[in-house]
């Protein structure tokens, strides 16, 4: 995979914005698309009769309002769009820095970020990774890798 596609897939932080559930063109997206069609628009009333037979059809409305969402993939990237986490400052602060990763940012690790401890911790190991054995190298380590571990 080139260079150019690797950097519209790999957030600055580090997370692989193809295995987010909000990503329009991810397999979230598509599997959440292809259940919706294989269970059709009816079939919440055959989920309320299942639901005589197996509890787990009792709650179908709220999985079905899931499944619309996971199904619109409204997000084109961390580089396009903004951060599903409002507090992101990282798509930002590359921007200016004029930088693709923060890695290669003579202040990283900073205080910049904006994000909780536990992303934190995520996007500070991902971007010492990525300087320590390239993006392609990043990207071949963590392909096969769940975006939600």
């Amino acid at each position: 995979m080139n260079s150019e596609k690797l950097t519209s897939m790999i957030a600055p932080c580090g997370l692989d914005c193809s295995k987010c559930l909000a990503f329009e063109e991810g397999d979230i997206r598509k599997n959440a698309s292809e259940l919706k069609k294989l269970l059709g628009k009816n079939f919440s009333g055959y989920a309320s009769r299942f639901a005589g037979m197996n509890p787990a059809f009792e709650g179908y409305a709220e999985f079905a309002r899931l499944l619309e969402y996971l199904a619109t993939g409204p997000c084109g990237g961390c580089r396009k769009e903004s951060c599903l986490f409002g507090e992101c400052r990282v798509r930002d602060c590359v921007r200016e820095k004029g930088v693709d990763y923060c890695c290669e940012c003579p202040q990283f690790p900073c205080e910049e970020h904006g994000l909780p401890e536990g992303l934190r911790q995520r996007w500070e190991a991902n971007n010492l990774r990525i300087a320590e054995v390239g993006l392609e190298g990043y990207f071949e380590e963590i392909k096969d890798k769940p975006r939600y571990p």
